[in-house]
């Protein structure tokens, strides 16, 4: 649907976090009138409306991903199963339940448990500052198949993380810096370089508010089962500790979530 600057102009001053839900109220309440350009009108008369019913609004907890079901361009793993998947365990959970009890007066969007998953290292969701944050990720290994010297792989990597020695005829990937985004084996025409194995990065604890922090990462790459059980984990954690709505990147502490609890989940 078509928007004025004007409109566009004022949906930009909604905090970000809630951006996305009003904008999709708005076009859906500016189509059912039967308008199919939205006005400034359109857009302060839904706002005030969506604002004086946002507790109705709350469910506890908010999750969403780059692209939802069209995919991220850049994708680096397919995010749409565990979304679906971790979104079910969200609902199992009752933590609208959990905060009712928890919180004194009307619920707001900041007290929701916020889980965001993004396919590729751009991150376009912002997992860094999300309770939870999930990253697709592909790591890349060197194969026996003869380098060709073509240099797709290091003209490919952002990171500059790929070396490759003309001598040897072999790429050298620096895996500390790598962001396991896969773009080196995409570029790689001979199969010198391929996945070794898919998987997600995990960020917990990220928040922004008066006191913002970044998420801390997990060491290493986890399969879709491991993840599963790091979002469990995290839940347990927030309803075993937070009181008074707290948020999970105030009571976090990571010494309570070493990855290797995680293995083989």
């Amino acid at each position: 649907m078509k928007w004025t600057s004007e409109a566009e102009s004022e949906i930009k001053k909604v905090p970000f976090f809630v951006r996305k839900r009003v904008r999709g109220r708005i076009e859906n309440e500016t189509s059912a009138a039967g308008k199919k350009i939205v006005s400034l009108t359109d857009v302060k008369t839904a706002q005030a409306r969506f604002l004086s019913k946002m507790s109705s609004e709350i469910k506890g907890y908010q999750i969403d991903t780059c692209f939802g079901s069209s995919g991220c361009p850049n994708r680096a793993n397919n995010c749409e199963t565990l979304f679906q998947k971790i979104e079910a365990l969200l609902k199992k959970e009752d933590l609208l339940g959990f905060l009712k009890e928890q919180v004194k007066g009307d619920l707001k969007y900041h007290h929701e448990f916020r889980v965001t998953l993004a396919e590729c290292p751009n991150a376009c969701s912002q997992p860094q500052i999300k309770d939870v944050g999930i990253i697709g990720a592909v790591i890349p290994e060197i194969t026996e198949e003869e380098c060709t010297l073509c240099q797709g792989c290091v003209e490919a990597c952002i990171e500059n993380c790929i070396v490759l020695d003309s001598a040897e005829k072999v790429p050298e990937i620096d895996h500390d810096r790598c962001l396991k985004c896969g773009r080196c084996m995409d570029a790689c025409p001979s199969g010198t370089i391929a996945t070794k194995e898919k998987g997600f990065r995990v960020q917990l604890g990220g928040k922004l508010g008066r006191h913002p922090r970044l998420a801390i990462e997990l060491d290493g790459v986890f399969s879709e089962k491991e993840v599963l059980a790091i979002v469990k984990r995290c839940i347990a954690y927030y309803k075993q500790h937070s009181k008074h709505g707290r948020r999970f990147a105030e009571i976090f502490d990571p010494s309570d979530f070493k990855p290797d609890n995680f293995r083989g989940s």
